[in-house]
């Protein structure tokens, strides 16, 4: 019986170990200062300072959001096991979905026809809609969020950190070349020491405008996670948004129960406004001359700009690229699906918010932290 054994080079063994061994005795000097280190340039200590904050703090914010959004650390767990492996996710239900359904069966054992009954039905299927609603959330969170940060630490940093450790090993060459040069005692070994240092420095060299390249492109990254901070909050304020109106409804199906001890609706317009009108707060409206439609004051100010005439040129259109998924919230605006190209405009007047998008024949709204442009020097005539 033939067994093929690996082949072992004993001098590649001992070179390596002998290198391994004078790599330690030469970190270990620079810790206890009895050896000179080539120390980097101003610029390239705040850049890798820069770099090792950067990632520290979007390290945090990973995993701070999907805490946040999966408050359960075992599903969290669980759903990075099934994303690493490529299967879809296993669907599960959310707590206020639990509660939906036993609210729903409680109502159906209690009696349909009863006051308790029919309240617990109602609140039972307003609980199943604020958990789609939470799904909605967390799916669209992770898209626009968490997925692209985590993408820049696998990716990116990854690359900065391995390109960062190359310069080291080139810089401990460097320092071992400059003390052979020191240590030579004959002009043959002076000539091949100073050789040597000059090849050393030359990788160095490169090395460290390589990794300063890198680690520059950190402005560029963090101008994207602004972006991708502005869709999360706009998937914030969409999710609150549809919560609230779930919960209205819910109440105005509650005091049209009726019953021996109607529901009282609470009235969160009226609260809203003792807000505003309360010493310090915002105003509710500001009206310039002649001009008495708040819908007009909400669309200069950044809203979406609805129940109010609007121009726009269709003409000219820039391409765009959607970065995350977005749901309509009504008519006026378009459903958009994540990597599409469509042609979009500014609204006239100019909102903050929202651009004038033509998707095939479809014309409408939409956000304009969910697009990015691809032809900003270049119009398209349509």
């Amino acid at each position: 019986m033939n067994i093929n054994l690996p082949h072992f080079n004993m001098k590649n063994l001992v070179k390596e170990a002998g290198s391994t061994i004078s790599r330690v005795v030469q970190l270990t000097e620079e810790k206890l200062g009895t050896t000179e280190r080539t120390e980097y340039d101003l610029h390239f200590q705040n850049l890798a300072e820069r770099a090792d904050v950067t990632k520290t703090w979007t390290e945090k914010l990973v995993k701070d959001t999907e805490s946040v959004l999966i408050p359960n650390p075992q599903n969290r767990v669980e759903d990075y096991i099934f994303e690493k492996i490529e299967k879809s996710k296993p669907k599960r239900l959310s707590n206020l979905e639990h509660l939906a359904l036993d609210m729903i069966e409680a109502g159906g054992d209690f009696g349909q026809d009863l006051p308790y009954g029919q309240a617990l039905i109602k609140v039972g299927q307003a609980e199943q809609k604020l958990g789609q609603c939470e799904h909605d959330f967390i799916a669209t969170s992770g898209i626009c969020f968490t997925q692209p940060l985590r993408k820049f630490l696998e990716g990116e940093m990854k690359t900065i950190s391995k390109e960062r450790g190359i310069l080291d090993t080139k810089r401990l060459d460097l320092d071992a070349c400059k003390n052979r040069v020191k240590k030579a005692r004959s002009m043959l070994g002076q000539q091949s020491a100073e050789r040597d240092l000059r090849v050393a420095q030359a990788e160095f060299d490169r090395q460290s405008e390589i990794t300063k390249l890198l680690l520059d492109g950190i402005s560029t990254s963090q101008a994207s996670h602004l972006r991708h901070l502005h869709a999360f909050i706009q998937t914030q304020v969409r999710y609150y948004k549809q919560c609230g109106d779930v919960m209205e409804q819910l109440q105005r199906e509650l005091a049209n129960l009726g019953g021996p001890t109607p529901y009282i609706p609470l009235d969160q317009s009226n609260a809203s406004a003792s807000k505003s009108n309360a010493p310090g707060g915002p105003p509710a409206t500001r009206a310039g001359p002649g001009n008495n439609n708040s819908s007009s004051n909400q669309a200069s100010s950044g809203h979406r700009p609805t129940n109010q005439p609007m121009h726009v040129n269709t003409d000219q259109m820039q391409r765009a690229r959607v970065l995350c998924s977005y749901d309509a919230k009504d008519h006026t605006e378009l459903n958009l699906n994540a990597n599409e190209v469509i042609f979009v405009t500014e609204c006239s007047p100019v909102n903050e918010d929202y651009m004038y998008a033509k998707q095939g024949l479809m014309k409408g709204l939409v956000p304009r932290a969910f697009v990015e442009m691809l032809d900003e020097e270049h119009d398209i005539t349509l």
